[in-house]
């Protein structure tokens, strides 16, 4: 069996340090406020809890542009689902590999894993492709239901020029949502159990933190 990857927050915090050696202190002021401001509003408090009922869902797959729905994989045993803001964010990706140097162990364990994101299929099968996912990365037009399950917020004013100044386009990576155009999840993780309910729920208003997954495989 492969050894627990047990040191993602490690690597992310590698990521951190790098950037900020690299991003002008003024452009990191800026994400350090909109963390703040975003972890303020209280959104980390609104996620599903344990024992909580998940919402079904129905999205449509990476490779090969199928609908997945929930109800199909909860037949197959529990399901860890997993919402990530997009491949641009190095954070998400890395934790999307960790993940997939363990699939095989959460796959003796029984259980399924789906990684959903707001970005348009094109997008997500770009993520899958470029990092060799063997689990299904499923699209989530407008953050629909990543707000199902509590974990959505809309993108403030100044972050969205912030994203635009290095060269981040939400509006062409999410294609037109209208009013949910520039809304994004917050790093979640939910393990379900076969019949639904939450028996694992963390997500952070600080998309550089994540759950180490040990702590998700010990739901299991």
């Amino acid at each position: 069996m492969q050894d627990i990857d047990s040191n993602l927050q490690a690597q992310l915090d590698a990521i951190t340090t790098s950037t900020r050696g690299l991003v002008q202190p003024e452009r990191l002021a800026i994400t350090d406020i909109a963390v703040q401001e975003l972890l303020a509003s209280g959104v980390e408090s609104r996620v599903l809890p344990v024992g909580a009922q998940a919402p079904s869902f129905n999205l449509q797959d990476a490779l090969t542009g199928k609908r997945v729905h929930s109800a199909d994989l909860l037949a197959l045993g529990p399901l860890v689902v997993k919402f990530f803001r997009g491949r641009w964010c190095p954070y998400c990706m890395t934790e999307l590999e960790a993940w997939q140097r363990l699939y095989l162990v959460l796959r003796e364990r029984g259980a399924l894993l789906v990684a959903i994101s707001p970005q348009m299929q094109r997008q997500n099968d770009f993520t899958v492709q470029q990092h060799e996912l063997a689990f299904p990365v499923l699209s989530d037009p407008g953050a629909h239901t990543a707000a199902a399950f509590g974990a959505a917020y809309s993108v403030p004013d100044k972050m969205r020029a912030h994203y635009r100044s290095i060269l981040i386009n939400i509006p062409f990576i999410h294609g037109d949502q209208g009013e949910h155009t520039w809304r994004l999840p917050v790093p979640a993780t939910f393990v379900l159990s076969s019949d639904g309910k939450v028996i694992f729920s963390e997500a952070h208003a600080d998309h550089r933190v994540r759950p180490e997954p040990q702590d998700v495989l010990n739901a299991l």
